[in-house]
């Protein structure tokens, strides 16, 4: 009879650390950053040729080449329709981060920056699942002749319910920077 209760407590015991060795202890799934290699800002106005303003970082922050600015002029007195575009072009085919910032909307916001000598306004378009703007749709005013700088900020988890971010200041928004690039922007 104690042999049987041997076994049985052997059995149990047994079966108890078979079931505690398949549990799945992997840790939760870890949204990774992605390798930003290239923002570009395309203005289409409402007649004549759309401007590109792109920043290209093809080896990455840690490369050893600097990053390419390029830009454009922006026509005075002009509306324009802007669609920014974030890409990794470090692999083939490019990997098209756009439609994850776009899929992920509540968890991202672009920023839109100017120097104060710089007569541009922009004016979200798009809108994710909450109603709160993303950027990657936007519509941007040129106004009278001018030099200065537009900073462009992508923020991961920004706190879109903070005062200003909605309408697009960037103080009260916390979260991380996925990219900021400033480009020199001409209105002639």
């Amino acid at each position: 009879m104690k042999t049987k209760k041997w076994l049985l407590v052997l059995t149990t015991l047994s079966f108890s650390v078979f079931l505690n060795g398949c549990k799945d202890d992997s840790p939760d799934p870890v949204n990774e950053e992605e390798l930003i290699t290239t923002l570009r800002l395309t203005f289409t106005p409402t007649a004549g040729s759309p401007v590109v303003l792109q920043y290209q970082d093809l080896d990455g922050d840690a490369g050893g080449n600097p990053p390419v600015l390029t830009g454009d002029t922006l026509n005075a007195n002009t509306a324009y329709a802007v669609v920014v575009e974030v890409l990794n072009e470090s692999v083939d085919p490019a990997d098209n981060i756009t439609e994850e910032v776009e899929e992920e909307g509540e968890e991202h916001q672009f920023f839109f920056q100017f120097s104060s000598a710089l007569n541009l306004s922009f004016t979200y378009s798009d809108l994710d699942a909450g109603g709160y703007p993303i950027g990657l749709a936007s519509s941007a005013q040129a106004g009278a002749a001018s030099m200065g700088t537009l900073t462009v900020t992508l923020r991961h988890e920004p706190n879109k319910h903070a005062t200003g971010v909605e309408d697009g200041d960037m103080t009260n928004a916390g979260g991380e920077t996925d990219i900021e690039v400033t480009f020199d922007v001409v209105i002639q």
